[in-house]
């Protein structure tokens, strides 16, 4: 970042790299479908080169790319909010599926991190799909290192139940 700073003309290349798998993770998570997601990450990479200047180089970069996703990911819920509401849904039928999925597969992480509330959700998505650190994760959402732990240990064990209830559904239970 601070390489980005000084202007040099590999760094941005360096970070996109770097990060975006992270970043495009954290989106998906926060139930963005595929397409949102890559914009809501195109308009991170905007508004970090919009507002470089105010990295403080020394600091942790994560927590302030992170934080910028996540108010870029708010203004990006606003924004559909805002033109939902001005438009009319028609209904579509989803198509049957080819293949049929086996009983005993596991839902994948997005869909389980899904049904957290958005709390949970953004932090447990921080922590293991960004690799922040509590420390860092309190950084990005403006709150406390043990609020961001409360947090965690409640999705962890609201994600523990899910998948006890869809084992336990799919007939696999002890």
């Amino acid at each position: 970042m601070e390489r980005y700073q000084q202007a040099d003309p590999e760094a941005p290349a360096v970070l996109v790299s770097a990060l975006s798998l992270g970043l495009l993770r954290f989106f998906r998570s926060q139930s963005a479908t595929p397409g949102q997601a890559e914009d809501l990450l195109q308009d991170t990479w905007l508004r970090i080169h919009r507002v470089r200047h105010t990295y403080r180089p020394g600091e942790p970069v994560l927590p302030w790319i992170y934080a910028i996703a996540r108010r870029v990911r708010v203004d990006g819920y606003r924004r559909s909010r805002r033109i939902d509401s001005h438009e009319t849904g028609m209904e579509v039928l989803p198509e049957r599926p080819a293949g049929g999925e086996p009983r005993h597969a596991l839902p994948v992480f997005e869909a389980l991190v899904a049904a957290l509330p958005e709390a949970q959700r953004e932090v447990i998505t921080m922590l293991k799909v960004g690799g922040l650190s509590l420390e860092e994760v309190a950084r990005a959402t403006s709150s406390t290192a043990g609020a961001v732990k409360q947090k965690a240990h409640r999705g962890y064990d609201r994600l523990r139940k899910l998948l006890r209830s869809y084992v336990d559904a799919a007939g696999g239970g002890q």
